[in-house]
């Protein structure tokens, strides 16, 4: 059973926590390369915004957008 978890230690920090260790010892190097996974995820974020926030506005322009406030039976 001890080999059974030591492979899996061996799976994931020697295996899978590799780009990890890339990216931390990049850092000492350069801070906007070990923070590249970041700045992806953000600009991710920010179109996700901008395209919710467009279709949003398509309804609102539509007048297909129900903001009654008795929309749900528990606010009457």
């Amino acid at each position: 059973m001890k080999a059974f978890f030591e492979g899996i230690q061996y799976l994931f920090v020697n295996i899978l926590f590799a780009p990890l260790d890339f990216l931390r010892s990049l850092e000492l190097k350069t801070w906007f390369g070990a923070n590249t996974i970041n700045w992806i995820f953000m600009a991710i974020c920010a179109a996700a915004m901008v395209y919710w926030i467009k279709q949003l506005r398509i309804f609102d322009e539509a007048g297909t957008e129900e903001q009654d406030t008795t929309a749900h039976s528990f606010l009457k």
